[in-house]
């Protein structure tokens, strides 16, 4: 009924606001719905196989997976109603149970072969009232072969049975979106899927792993990003080392980074073994590191700021000359918006030459669109552009941090480099820091580049000394630091050591890159 309608009642306008209003909330509240098939009990898919097919139980990790997505809907503060079908070989253990507890969770029946038996299995090992089943799919011989559904590939439900059947609802495979799609792209589509009323239909094996045969893609990020949890997480990088995995925050230099128990433990469920992380002495330091936490020197170059003439006064009479001389070459520096002219722009300087520095550039041969998503994406980040000419000849990134602006990118077109482009956006950048009252700047490392740790000193910074941390987080991780195997081997090598292969690493950079190049000019001519 409207609100025209309502006030012929004679109800006063504020009164129906007042019953109409919790009503539209509870609409504009969208109910997020997951089926979750526990098809398989452990995150290894050999180990389920072996439990499915041969009922043998390994490990502490049963039900890993799954204990892991009950904490993510748990911890959501949206509106979430989670469906968990468990078959008869992933009965929920007590640790999942209490998870499962709430109005969000249902458990429910994966029937495998036996309706009637495997309903009173769940209900007695769960102590809950069942009210949804769905039929365990077994489409391939080897699932068939496992599951022992011999003469059928799938159970008859009779009509009598009490449980209601959930393959009414319309359902979308979220893991199944993950294998063919963007994070960013599966976000967008999985959330115009909620607003329709849709189901998304996920399987926990899959929630960090991918698929070769089914074609289904891992969905934890995705998942992460829809239920809004794990914020600590969103900037963790995993790389892989031999036989473990290492973890970093992408965002360590930016803002202080202190591993908390629960975090930790939130990195172990997901296989990281190793977790490092720097201690920003310029601002704060760590006071009694648990004694398990391996420390390591490191550095940065760092800058101090105070004001713009002090810094001008303390560089040395050939760095001023050189931003005297970008400025008589008629090269203009300003901070500027980022747009997709400014893209475009970073985009040229990309794609002049394969080769920086005497080394593979990375960026050589990306595609503007890539360009024009990573300006549009960046967060906390200000640029500032050197001109020749209307033509952007050269640019930095500066991202903001607590107590810190970082250098991320400094770069500029080499058929420019005689006018000192690269001293004028340092300068540039010192001024907007003294005048925003930045007090520190850092600009990467010092000790892998002899030639740009040289202009890095010319221009103020210096090598500041910091700690690096590592802290093991499983069996594995803990090896490996005692081994000595967490650390880079440039890190390792002593500086008479390291500089004399520099120029060979050099060599060996340049040549892969031509060769990339030699291959991808034979491909298309063959085409």
């Amino acid at each position: 009924m409207d609100l025209a309608n309502l006030l012929k009642f004679g109800k006063s306008k504020d009164t129906i606001q007042e019953q109409v209003l919790p009503f539209r909330m509870q609409q504009e509240k969208v109910l997020v719905r997951l089926r979750i098939d526990v098809d398989y009990p452990y995150p290894s898919r050999s180990k389920s196989f072996l439990c499915a097919g041969l009922g043998v139980k390994t490990g502490k990790d049963y039900l890993k997976n799954s204990k892991i997505l009950s904490r993510m809907i748990n911890e959501s503060k949206k509106n979430v109603k989670a469906y968990w079908f468990f078959t008869p070989k992933t009965i929920p253990d007590n640790e999942l149970l209490t998870l499962l507890n709430g109005s969000k969770h249902e458990v429910s029946l994966h029937v495998v072969n036996d309706h009637e038996r495997e309903l009173e299995q769940l209900e007695k090992a769960t102590r809950r009232k069942i009210r949804y089943y769905t039929i365990h799919g077994t489409a391939r011989l080897f699932a068939q072969i496992m599951w022992k559904r011999w003469k059928t590939k799938s159970p008859p439900i009779p009509k009598d049975f009490p449980l209601q059947s959930f393959h009414q609802f319309p359902t979308y495979g979220l893991d199944v979106l993950c294998y063919t799609q963007s994070t960013e792209q599966a976000v967008k589509i999985a959330e115009d899927y909620i607003k329709d009323g849709k189901v998304l239909e996920i399987h926990p094996i899959w929630l960090f792993q991918r698929g070769k045969i089914n074609y289904r893609g891992p969905f934890y990020e995705t998942l992460r990003r829809i239920l809004k949890v794990d914020k600590e997480i969103e900037t963790i990088t995993v790389r892989k080392k031999l036989f473990f995995k290492v973890a970093s925050d992408t965002k360590e230099y930016a803002r202080d980074v202190i591993p908390t128990d629960d975090f930790i433990e939130k990195l172990g469920e997901r296989g990281i073994d190793i977790f490092t992380f720097i201690e920003r002495k310029w601002c704060n330091t760590i006071s009694n590191p648990p004694h398990f936490w391996l420390g390591t020197e490191d550095n940065i170059a760092l800058l101090q700021v105070t004001t713009f003439d002090e810094w001008w006064k303390n560089i040395g009479k050939k760095t001023r000359n050189m931003v005297r001389k970008a400025e008589k070459s008629g090269v203009k520096t300003e901070v500027v918006k980022p747009n997709e002219k400014l893209a475009e722009g970073i985009w040229k300087i990309y794609n002049e030459t394969p080769i920086r520095q005497e080394r593979e550039f990375p960026h050589y041969g990306i595609q503007l669109q890539a360009v024009i998503n990573r300006i549009r994406l960046s967060q906390n980040c200000i640029y500032v552009g050197a001109y020749f000419q209307e033509e952007l000849v050269g640019f930095i990134q500066l991202v903001h941090g607590h107590n810190v602006a970082l250098i991320s990118q400094i770069l500029s077109l080499q058929k420019h480099w005689d006018k000192a482009v690269n001293n004028a956006l340092v300068a540039k950048a010192i001024e907007f820091c003294a005048n925003k009252k930045i007090r520190w700047i850092m600009y990467g490392r010092m000790g892998n580049h002899p030639s740009l740790d040289k202009f890095k000193q010319s221009n103020g910074f210096s090598r500041f000394h910091i700690t690096r941390y590592y802290v093991p987080i499983t069996k594995k991780g803990r090896i490996a630091l005692k081994m000595g195997l967490h650390r880079e081997i440039k890190d390792v090598l002593p500086q008479p050591i390291k500089y004399p292969l520099i120029p060979l690493y050099n060599w060996i950079s340049r040549n892969k890159m031509r060769m990339k190049l030699r291959l991808g000019s034979q491909r298309l001519q063959q085409r």
